[in-house]
């Protein structure tokens, strides 16, 4: 489904709202919100115009012909492209978990299917959404297929009574996101195991979809170093 992608837009805090608001506007109710630091040195900063290090993380979904409509009014009316404006970017969905999730994060739009050229990556990212107090319960669901870890930042759900709608579950507003990296051959049984566990039928209400990770430094599973000493 190589026309899906999830959109991520890192800003200054202070000038977050703009962007939420340019998103409302296109239609983009279901959004995910956390904060973050910046890392770079105050030289960095200074060059490329930023005074503050505080950012707003929104993360929301989008089909190709909606990123490129965004990307125009995200260039014209808030100069992105400017030093210091913020940057936003897109990565491929390659499996959501179930077809209610689909038409949540989709807000009821419709899409063609098509084949991602990402496909045969070795590797998938792996997020879970899900309500706040969920994390072992996800966990467990999630090792229990085969995963050895994950991370997790708290955020804040917007257009959250769509769910009702298109799920028929209420969802609260605040989140926790579990990001696994795994290998693409346990993918399907974690995703499968998570829905079950810690599905929309449980108190977690997760949404489970993932992304293809094209490559990996740093990364070295525990599959690996069990393999190396047999």
């Amino acid at each position: 489904m190589s026309n899906l992608y999830l959109m991520t837009t890192i800003v200054d805090r202070a000038i977050g709202k703009k962007y939420l608001d340019l998103y409302h506007e296109n239609g983009n109710e279901v959004m995910f919100l956390t904060f973050g630091t910046g890392t770079a040195s105050s030289e960095i900063l200074d060059y490329l115009g930023m005074e503050h290090s505080e950012k707003t993380v929104v993360f929301t979904t989008v089909d190709g012909a909606g990123w490129v409509d965004i990307k125009k009014q995200l260039q014209r009316k808030l100069k992105i492209d400017a030093p210091g404006s913020g940057i936003a970017f897109t990565v491929p969905l390659s499996s959501i978990g179930g077809r209610k999730t689909m038409d949540f994060l989709l807000e009821g739009r419709v899409y063609e299917k098509e084949e991602s050229q990402l496909k045969e990556t070795a590797h998938e990212l792996i997020v879970v959404i899900a309500n706040q107090g969920n994390i072992e319960l996800v966990m467990d669901a999630a090792k229990e297929a085969g995963a050895y870890g994950g991370t997790v930042i708290h955020a804040k759900g917007t257009g959250m009574e769509l769910a009702e709608k298109f799920m028929g579950v209420s969802l609260a507003a605040e989140k926790e996101m579990i990001f696994i990296v795994t290998k693409t051959s346990l993918r399907d049984a974690i995703m499968k195991s998570v829905m079950e566990k810690a599905g929309l039928n449980t108190r977690a209400k997760s949404i489970v979809f993932s992304l293809p990770v094209k490559d990996t430094a740093g990364l070295r599973l525990v599959e690996d170093e069990e393999e190396e000493t047999k």
